[in-house]
């Protein structure tokens, strides 16, 4: 069976102001004491994060089990320190430039990036699938680009920036759009060909080391992985679960078509590199509201079916992976409820940050 991991990041909020809290090395030094808990926590770029890098799954429910101890855990920490623990894409509001986690090579970026690091106060969520190679690597990360969208869509959870709603699902993935290398990655002819591409991009645009390269989906360098980074951090274990499944499922379902090689050769020519950068962008600011771009047709569809049309088209992976009730359970409340964007966006409006906090703290060990 296919495996899987989750890089799941977490921001520490003021409770009053929502703006972050720079708490993260004492929780840091806590967890990382553990020994539960020491191989899978990570600093972060910022003072306000936390990171839990997953151990490597089969099954989902191994997975939900562990995303769920860990945000525990992220709960009773900020209990401790009396902020909030939100998994969220950005906070809902920001400083003008924020703390960083002192560390050699994150202030190198801050000297290469300057000014875009001011907006770079962001949370994602990272799902590696296991590959059998770089070659095969190569076959998933073409068959993957053209639904990039349609998971930038589903997984919106950033619709806040500096204290006022911008209006998009995912700001997060706006944001990034600055950086050199973002969005939808080319199409690549073969693991040789990604490996020399990436390379020549090393020195240019602040791109000091292969690890910010920060594409949607890329070949990891240092797993037997390819990795999905599309999605902002999600507010409630289960529909990260979900973005797991779907990418596993995608993954699995490229790398059985009979023509997945002649398939990798010929990705450029079915979804052109301008197209899929639109749709990326549209689905960032749209979500699951409006039509968005589904690769089955071509060009845009209900959110809905499309949704619903991607998940029959992975139908045979999911359910042989014993994926497939949980993965329509979680997109019927998914379409019902909102991406995690409409929920913040709702609580909002319904009664500002008091309604935020209690969303936040509600959702972070929501089962």
């Amino acid at each position: 069976m296919t495996t899987f991991g989750i890089e799941e990041e977490f921001m520490f909020l003021d409770r009053e102001s929502l703006l972050p809290a720079d708490v993260a090395a004492d929780v840091f030094e806590r967890l990382s004491a553990s020994p539960e808990w020491h191989d899978v926590t990570h600093r972060e770029f910022l003072a306000s994060q936390v990171e839990h890098a997953s151990a490597v799954f089969e099954r989902l429910d191994d997975a939900r089990r562990s995303l769920l101890a860990f945000r525990r855990e992220m709960a009773a920490d900020a209990a401790r320190f009396d902020v909030v623990a939100a998994s969220v894409g950005t906070p809902p509001d920001t400083t003008p430039f924020p703390s960083i986690t002192e560390q050699q090579r994150y202030n190198r970026i801050v000297r290469d990036l300057s000014g875009l690091i001011a907006d770079h106060q962001m949370s994602g969520l990272h799902v590696h699938v296991g590959i059998p190679d770089r070659e095969a690597g190569v076959i998933a990360l073409n068959a993957a680009r053209p639904w990039m969208p349609l998971l930038t869509a589903i997984s919106g959870n950033s619709p806040l920036w500096r204290g006022y709603d911008t209006g998009y699902e995912s700001w997060r993935n706006v944001q990034l759009r600055r950086w050199s290398t973002a969005g939808c990655p080319p199409s690549f002819i073969d693991a040789a060909d990604y490996d020399r591409r990436i390379a020549r991009l090393i020195g240019i645009g602040g791109i000091s080391d292969l690890a910010l390269i920060a594409w949607d989906v890329r070949l990891s360098e240092h797993l037997p992985t390819i990795e999905f980074r599309m999605a902002d951090a999600q507010l409630d274990a289960e529909t990260t679960i979900l973005i797991a499944a779907l990418c596993r499922g995608l993954v699995t379902h490229s790398l059985q078509e009979p023509s997945a090689p002649d398939a990798a050769a010929d990705a450029s020519a079915e979804v052109p590199s301008e197209l899929l950068s639109a749709a990326v962008l549209h689905s960032a600011h749209v979500g699951l509201q409006a039509d968005v771009f589904d690769p089955a047709s071509g060009g845009l569809a209900p959110a809905g079916e499309a949704v619903q049309g991607f998940v029959r088209i992975l139908e045979p992976e999911l359910s042989a992976a014993g994926d497939l009730d949980a993965v329509n359970e979680s997109v019927r409340r998914l379409l019902h409820d909102g991406t995690g964007a409409a929920r913040q966006r709702a609580a909002l409006e319904r009664d500002g940050r008091r309604a935020l906090r209690t969303l936040f703290d509600e959702t972070i060990t929501a089962e």
